[in-house]
């Protein structure tokens, strides 16, 4: 239970603007992101909020804030607050990943500095780019012994440590959300995070993921230089 004391809630919002708001009048629109960035600014004194866009690669959201607290209701107020700037109002959520941080049952032997493992505790990084997608696993997987899980999971861990430029987050979401997990993975080289990809997707775990997918690629920045791209 140690592990567990300072588990930290972690919410991956994504909004999409209404295509109407591009055609207000160019002031009220920066009024709108002004308030926006405000509330952003306010929220940060209080838990993690990293924003990235979504603009060009994905068609159903434009932006997405990583947010993480141990106060599972700063979420809802942060919310609240946002969806009522100028911004908010014209916006809408079409997707939002909630979960727990808790130490992974398979990495005991495989920790490394900055592995989600650590204390099961989530610390972002700086990265340029982030990949988040759920994923849910099969019951089948739930019922093999825990010996063959685990040699399962030893080659999939093993194969991420080839890959150092690539940091991945892992949250618990059962129980809360609709996922089993999520995760979100940070890197500088969107290729070398295909290419673990197309490494992992051969290995025999595969076989018992039931769903991964959809799958988000965003692009850092400050508040300001991701609303700019709306």
């Amino acid at each position: 239970m140690a592990n567990d004391i300072r588990q930290q809630f972690v919410n991956y919002l994504f909004f999409k603007t209404d295509p109407a708001w591009r055609r207000l009048p160019v002031a009220e629109r920066d009024h709108g992101k002004a308030e926006f960035s405000a509330a952003i600014a306010t929220w940060k004194t209080k838990c993690l909020v990293i924003p990235f866009s979504t603009v060009g690669t994905r068609g159903d959201t434009d932006f997405v804030l990583w947010r993480i607290s141990e106060r599972l209701e700063d979420f809802t107020e942060m919310s609240t607050q946002l969806l009522h700037t100028g911004l908010g109002k014209w916006c809408t959520t079409p997707y939002s990943f909630l979960g727990l941080t808790k130490r992974s049952m398979y990495v005991d032997k495989h920790e490394h500095e900055g592995s989600e493992g650590r204390r099961g505790r989530v610390i972002p990084g700086t990265n340029k780019y982030i990949f988040i997608y759920p994923f849910w696993k099969t019951t089948d997987w739930y019922q093999l012994p825990k010996e063959d899980r685990q040699r399962m999971m030893n080659v999939h861990i093993e194969a991420g440590h080839r890959y150092p430029g690539i940091k991945i987050n892992t949250i618990y979401s059962f129980g809360l959300n609709d996922p089993e997990f999520v995760v979100a993975f940070e890197g500088d080289n969107p290729n070398e995070f295909l290419n673990l990809v197309m490494e992992m997707r051969e290995h025999e775990v595969r076989k018992y993921t039931l769903r991964d997918t959809p799958i988000f690629t965003g692009i850092r920045g400050s508040i300001d230089e991701v609303l700019a791209t709306l």
